[in-house]
């Protein structure tokens, strides 16, 4: 078994993204805290591995690797033998459709708006920029709404497997489910609905993002 070391503030979606992966695939592997909230991400010796400083980075036998989507790559074809990827090309490239509107379009509106003011601004004692949450709902809704049609179901998002993507968006539902605006934005998304139910559940995702 390879030594898998996971570099990270923990509370991150993507490092989350990364240990649900590991965890499905029976996994060992040592998780160091790099706070990014007090800088430890722009710290010389995180820098070399991670030139920009963002988490998670990945060391397996003394490698290297850091981006998510490289990242879960390489662990889902070295340790799950590719399990957490759809084999059929079309679910494929769904998943990695799924993988980008996150990255792309959902994380900045669900993430770095709605739950940064809603949960991170007032636990610090400031004050939610509300114009802003307000902005932020319809690309949210847009974002969704997409995965939405995406979407296989069964129960996971692409059939009756659990796959990277499934990985990448059960993170950002921990923390959105926690916002009042949630409801609103999930109202026309019921097969995410009924996946968010079925994988909140799921004995890893507890352990995860409990």
């Amino acid at each position: 078994m390879p030594k898998i070391t996971v570099y990270g503030t923990p509370v991150s979606t993507y490092v989350r993204t990364v240990r649900l992966l590991l965890e499905e695939a029976n996994a060992d592997y040592d998780l160091k805290s790099v706070d990014i909230f007090n800088g430890e991400n722009t710290s010389a010796e995180y820098l070399a591995k991670h030139p920009f400083g963002k988490v998670p980075t990945v060391e397996v036998d003394g490698e290297v690797i850091y981006e998510s989507a490289a990242i879960t790559s390489y662990l889902d074809t070295t340790l799950a033998g590719g399990k957490f990827g759809p084999a059929e090309p079309l679910l494929r490239s769904r998943m990695h459709q799924i993988v980008a509107i996150i990255d792309n379009y959902l994380y900045p509106s669900a993430i770095l708006t709605i739950v940064i003011q809603r949960l991170i601004v007032p636990s610090q004692g400031g004050q939610t920029d509300e114009a802003a949450v307000k902005a932020a709902v319809a690309p949210t809704q847009k974002a969704i709404s997409a995965i939405e049609t995406l979407t296989v179901g069964s129960p996971y998002l692409l059939g009756s497997e659990v796959s990277i993507a499934d990985f990448y968006l059960i993170p950002i539902f921990i923390y959105l489910s926690k916002t009042p605006e949630f409801d609103r934005i999930m109202a026309q998304a019921p097969k995410l609905q009924a996946w968010w139910q079925t994988v909140r559940a799921l004995p890893t995702v507890k352990k995860v993002c409990g």
